[in-house]
């Protein structure tokens, strides 16, 4: 997104279970790990992403936020972004994309960046004139490798490529949109 002319965010499909779009990996201590968030599954047989919610029932923002004390608190740069993370593991989302927009908008913050988006209003199965990388939401689907980066726990496990946004912020601070601008796709 970083090397974007334009970003649009597709907000009319329907949600599809086990994608990026509510879980993220981490490299904790043990290697690779996955905080999931949980949501409610409706009744519908086709839900619309941005009609997904969120399942608050569960204290998932503490343990996710414990995770990541425990992965990246030894990290150059988790105390500098810690404060601008919490509010994530504070608020009590209701809706899925909402969420994931404060999330964008949060590591715009930390990059340093501002990265300007529309967002879909219907739904394209194919797309025309703009580069379609909706695929990526699809996690087992994505092949791309990113270049090796210093990680807290390499030396014990080795690189691990393609995490959460916050593994790269956590290790690299604002050297990460560097890093993303250089990145071949």
């Amino acid at each position: 997104m970083v090397q974007a002319n334009e970003i649009t965010f597709e907000v009319e499909d329907n949600f599809q279970k086990q994608t990026n779009r509510n879980r993220m990996y981490i490299y904790s201590p043990n290697g690779l790990q996955l905080l999931n968030i949980p949501v409610k599954h409706s009744k519908e047989k086709h839900q619309k992403f941005k009609d997904t919610r969120i399942e608050n029932d569960f204290d998932w923002q503490k343990n996710h936020f414990k995770s990541l004390e425990a992965a990246y608190r030894t990290s150059p740069f988790f105390e500098y972004f810690e404060d601008d993370f919490r509010p994530i593991f504070e608020k009590k989302h209701e809706f899925m994309m909402d969420l994931n927009f404060q999330i964008f908008e949060i590591v715009n913050e930390c990059l340093g960046v501002d990265l300007p988006f529309s967002k879909t209003n219907e739904y394209f199965h194919e797309i025309q004139d703009k580069t379609d990388f909706r695929y990526l939401v699809n996690g087992k689907k994505d092949t791309f490798l990113n270049e090796e980066y210093t990680q807290v726990f390499e030396e014990k496990n080795g690189f691990l490529p393609n995490l959460s946004i916050l593994d790269l912020l956590f290790n690299e601070g604002r050297h990460a949109v560097d890093y993303l601008k250089n990145q071949q796709l």
